[in-house]
């Protein structure tokens, strides 16, 4: 007997955003992208969603190696633009409990990420006590950089070879929402829980890297065996990593607070 399908519980906007977020990703996976975890059921207005379950396999290097180069895939099927909504998702998108704004074409990467996942959340963190007066400051130093593209990299080669304007990102890839099943005789990653839009593929890939992915390097040299990243991805990660962090220190308070003006030291002169 299968196990039941996992039923998930949220605000119905959340569950709009995540519902739509699967289908995009599921998208990708029909064109070499990562797989998707399968959506059964959705019940906005109820507050409810349904997955088909899945069970558990460990990874390893060879599963790492093939996750990573079809994550790549996934990012090249791209997005119309930075901050670009899955289809049928509206500009006040949420997810996890907080506001994750979806913007309108125009916008660059640095501006995109400045504007709209970097300084909102820093304003919240501030009024919640988690990052201090003097702190902010170093942050705003930050995104004042970000905002002004001195930070910002090319997408990877895959995507500039499909000309895509922005990449599709899974939007809050950490180790966890990544997920080894058994499927088809083997096993493979899954992805779950998405917050999908148009941004950087090196922001998928240092959410990766923020609280532990088992293999990460065997996930990046099969990304890059599929799309090599720009030269000097390595000292931007903790730049890709402030919007998660940010939202950590809105969530949980000073000790994320405090890493995110550690990491900001790092790129402010």
């Amino acid at each position: 007997m299968s196990a039941p399908d996992f039923v998930k519980h949220a605000p119905a906007e959340e569950i709009r955003t995540e519902a739509a977020s699967l289908q995009w990703l599921a998208e990708a996976s029909e064109v070499g992208g990562v797989d998707v975890v399968d959506l059964t059921s959705v019940d906005a207005e109820a507050g409810m969603l349904t997955t088909r379950r899945l069970t558990a396999a460990s990874p390893d290097a060879d599963m790492a190696r093939e996750f990573g180069r079809r994550l790549a895939h996934t990012h090249a099927a791209g997005a119309p633009h930075f901050g670009a909504p899955p289809p049928g998702v509206g500009p006040r998108a949420r997810y996890a409990g907080v506001a994750l704004p979806m913007v309108e074409e125009g916008l660059t990467f640095g501006q995109f990420y400045a504007r709209h996942r970097m300084a909102p959340y820093l304003r919240a963190a501030v009024d919640r006590g988690s990052i201090s007066t003097s702190g902010a400051s170093v942050i705003e130093g930050l995104i004042s950089r970000v905002e002004r593209d001195e930070l910002t990299s090319q997408l990877p080669a895959l995507c500039r070879e499909r000309k895509v304007a922005a990449a599709r990102t899974h939007g809050d890839l950490w180790g966890g929402n990544v997920f080894y099943a058994h499927a088809d005789g083997g096993a493979r990653a899954f992805l779950i829980d998405p917050a999908a839009h148009g941004a950087h593929a090196e922001t998928d890939l240092g959410a990766l890297a923020l609280f532990g992915t088992p293999y990460l390097s065997e996930v990046i040299a099969g990304y890059e065996s599929a799309s090599r990243l720009a030269a000097g991805w390595q000292e931007r990660v903790g730049l890709h990593q402030m919007h998660m962090l940010l939202v950590h220190a809105v969530l949980f308070g000073s000790g994320y607070g405090a890493q995110c003006v550690e990491v900001a030291r790092r790129y402010v002169r």
